[in-house]
């Protein structure tokens, strides 16, 4: 195995545990309905009710309304972002810079872990999404599955390239698991996107219509949360966990 993968492998691990550590618990999936509607969250500061792992996430407004941003505005091809370098300083003290050198992976794929559901096993979960911009990439997904050693798949959408993908982010690489073309999602408007799970069984929809359906290898058991990809501006909101 090549040492820049070994020093993947390890940075996944080591930024999931901080993750599990940092995540407030409060109940299972499995126990009810938990929504996350950003009402009571403070805009302009980063966000309570889910923890960023990786990239910039802020509470925002739309209109009237609170949401939850993600603003990949300074994202760049090769450099980490913010939030990846503030939680390696906490690893690794003054050596981090070291570390972010042997890694770039996280840089393309921000993500933010939702706090009180524990475990998901089987279910739905829905978030609504508006893409704001993105010369590269605008793409908004549910983040399921998450490991501690930072495994994890990735329901999106996205406006640039009118598509539904399945990814799997395992061992530091991420490749496509079912790709659905033709799934419209114009940017500056709303829309849902809806991951039911069954065991191994997952289904994905797009504003209440069924565009995927795929058996995992193995049944799904994980914290939940959002994705993106490099420059994305997405904003999210009323993200709804139900577990069976």
């Amino acid at each position: 195995m090549k040492f820049k993968s070994i020093i993947t492998i390890i940075m996944t691990a080591a930024l999931a545990a901080l993750i599990f550590a940092n995540v407030s618990t409060v109940m299972a999936a499995d126990a009810g309905t938990i929504l996350f509607d950003f009402s009571g969250e403070t805009v302009g500061a980063p966000p309570k009710t889910f923890t960023a792992a990786v990239g910039n996430w802020i509470i925002g407004r739309d209109g009237r309304n609170t949401v939850l941003v993600v603003d990949g505005r300074q994202w760049k091809q090769g450099v980490a972002s913010a939030g990846l370098a503030d939680k390696a300083r906490t690893l690794y003290g003054k050596r981090y810079a070291e570390f972010l050198d042997n890694v770039t992976a996280y840089a393309y794929f921000p993500f933010a872990v939702a706090g009180k559901v524990e475990n998901f096993t089987n279910g739905e979960i829905t978030v609504e999404f508006k893409a704001i911009a993105g010369r590269i990439d605008q793409g908004a997904g549910i983040l399921f599955d998450l490991k501690p050693n930072g495994d994890y798949y990735a329901l999106r959408a996205n406006p640039l390239e009118n598509n539904l993908v399945l990814w799997r982010y395992k061992h530091g690489r991420r490749s496509s698991v079912s790709w659905v073309r033709n799934v419209k999602t114009p940017s500056r408007r709303w829309h849902t996107l809806k991951l039911t799970v069954d065991g191994r069984k997952i289904k994905g929809y797009v504003n209440g219509k069924q565009y995927l359906a795929k058996q995992l290898p193995a049944p799904v058991s994980g914290r939940v949360g959002l994705w993106t990809k490099a420059d994305s501006v997405i904003y999210f909101d009323n993200y709804r966990v139900t577990g069976r």
